[in-house]
């Protein structure tokens, strides 16, 4: 019944070590550093922790919780509300969002006028929404894991983006992390906005 929980944690502990890519890049040279970001995040991070969530999703185990047909259309409408801004970050960041650099510039266009992490808060949204639309034990287990997975892995790319982007700490100031409208806006005078 957890033989998800492997790849799901092989999968986050992949990606947590494909956010250094200021680290990499000091130590074997810009190029190897964005290859060993690539490789970690994308060949070895995200599909193997997501072939661990499907698992969960498929392991046969009873539901913790009755999830009327309310439930479920919720459910499916938060994975629908979930998938929106991981797109629209995805489109704004570009080749970046898969394949970070050491000369990568900021991004404020767009969504990330609003939030710093949309992709990340999409996955909160999304994590949320397969517990509503399969209840059972594992799946809880690993959401409730993958919303972990989140918070660790924004603050440690946060630490990389403030060592390969100098603006980043202004920016950090601006804009909150997740969800727009959880932190106030000020501007360089200390004034609110």
């Amino acid at each position: 019944m957890y033989r998800f929980l492997l790849p799901l944690l092989v999968g986050f502990v992949f990606n947590w070590a494909s956010v250094f890519t200021h680290f990499y890049s000091k130590r074997w040279g810009p190029r190897a550093g964005e290859v060993a970001s690539f490789v970690l995040r994308n060949i070895l991070g995200i599909p193997v922790w997501v072939y661990g969530l499907s698992l969960a999703t498929r392991s046969p185990a009873a539901p913790v919780f009755n999830a009327g047909s309310a439930i479920q259309v919720f459910g499916w409408a938060l994975l629908v509300a979930g998938t929106i801004p991981m797109i629209f970050g995805l489109h704004s960041l570009g080749s970046r969002s898969f394949r970070p650099a050491e000369g990568d510039a900021l991004v404020r266009k767009g969504i990330f006028r609003h939030i710093r992490h949309p992709i990340y808060s999409g996955l909160l949204l999304d994590f949320t929404a397969v517990i509503l639309v399969r209840p059972t034990r594992p799946v809880l287990v690993a959401c409730v894991l993958g919303w972990g997975y989140v918070l660790v892995q924004a603050r440690l790319e946060e630490a990389d983006l403030l060592q390969r982007i100098p603006e980043y700490r202004e920016y950090m100031a601006e804009v909150p992390r997740f969800f727009p409208g959880f932190k106030k806006q000020i501007d360089t005078t200390g004034t609110e906005k």
